[in-house]
């Protein structure tokens, strides 16, 4: 039977991770409105790396909190987003911490009528299996850069408080021990309602491998040698994740419910056990004005072949750089109009 993989299912033999990364925000009419939809409605999604959870290349997770959906006022943008967590994968417990520096340029170009956007990271991971003292063995770490990662994005201003954005790009191969044996092609669909102090976000982040097996296991080994000349392979699945935020923002203040699924969708060799799982949570924002500040808190309510349950802290830095009116930008336009539909 397969072991639990991934940072927080990583076990004596695999080891798994993931993230995710994406930028967006709605269109405000000034700096202070922007800087509240970007803190009180997770208007800012840049995401890219984490644990991977049921085998995903980006962090189940990873973009919730987060209007993906909503085009940025263009500008520039950097993120930070650290979590840590483990998982009870009895007799021991699988723990992961990760750092996912994103920088994101929402262009002053449009396309069919959506904002361009680019977003690039390279996030840093560390695992490790605490086992139990009784068993007399060693614990396992290991820590490391991830496979960097670059993408473009198309987001619509729907009107009425609707927004939709198509993000397409790839996790490239990466020679790490936390890190996927191969490069990755990653696509999402995200669709955000951000009128009346309201944040509802669902977003579909689709990842498909160039390669389901590599001679490399790295974090992602296969459950049973597939060559003599490659006693231990790497196996990629191709994924699927669903990032759900429901929430309301009250002045400066955001407070959400937080959910997040992924399932693997395919078995790269014969023995491969399909990994699936389901965590939800809650999670503070609070607008500082220059910087944005957003913490959450979740736990696996359902898990299939990780071994356990994972609970997991996050946190989240969005830092506007020279967007109109931000602290570290230009000034902002005197009256901006839009037009009513």
């Amino acid at each position: 039977m397969r072991q639990a993989r991934g940072p927080d299912g990583i076990s004596a033999t695999a080891l798994k991770q993931s993230r995710s990364c994406a930028g967006r925000e709605a269109n405000c009419l000034n700096w202070v409105t922007i800087l509240t939809k970007l803190a009180a409605a997770g208007v800012l999604s840049l995401c890219t790396a984490a644990p991977a959870l049921a085998g995903s290349v980006t962090q189940p997770g990873e973009t919730v909190g987060l209007n993906a959906g909503a085009p940025l006022p263009p500008g520039w943008y950097a993120i930070n987003t650290v979590d840590w967590g483990c998982r009870n994968t009895n007799p021991q417990h699988t723990c992961t911490g990760l750092t996912i520096p994103v920088v994101a340029w929402s262009t002053p170009w449009t396309f069919w009528g959506a904002r361009f956007q680019l977003l690039a990271a390279w996030p840093a991971v560390e695992a490790g299996v605490i086992r139990d003292p009784g068993l007399g063995l060693p614990g396992t770490y290991f820590v490391g850069m991830y496979n960097p990662a670059v993408f473009g994005q198309l987001a619509w201003d729907l009107g009425y408080g609707w927004g939709f954005s198509y993000l397409l790009g790839a996790y490239f191969d990466y020679h790490s021990p936390v890190a996927w044996s191969d490069t990755s092609i990653n696509q999402r669909f995200a669709l955000s309602y951000t009128a009346n102090d309201w944040a509802l976000t669902a977003n579909v982040i689709w990842g498909i491998h160039t390669e389901s097996v590599t001679d490399r296991p790295q974090l992602s080994p296969c459950p049973v040698p597939v060559s003599l000349t490659f006693p231990v392979n790497g196996c990629n699945p191709n994924f699927i994740n669903v990032d759900l935020t429901a929430g309301r923002s009250f002045g400066k203040w955001q407070v959400a419910w937080v959910g997040f699924g992924s399932w693997d969708l395919n078995e790269p060799v014969l023995g491969y056990q399909k990994q699936s799982q389901f965590a939800m949570g809650g999670l503070l924002g609070y607008d500082f004005g220059p910087v944005i500040l957003q913490g959450y808190l979740t736990s696996d309510v359902y898990e299939k072949n990780y071994g356990g349950k994972d609970v997991r802290g996050w946190a989240r830095v969005i830092l506007p750089l020279n967007v109109a009116g931000a602290p570290f930008g230009p000034s902002a336009p005197a009256k901006m109009v839009r037009g009513s539909r």
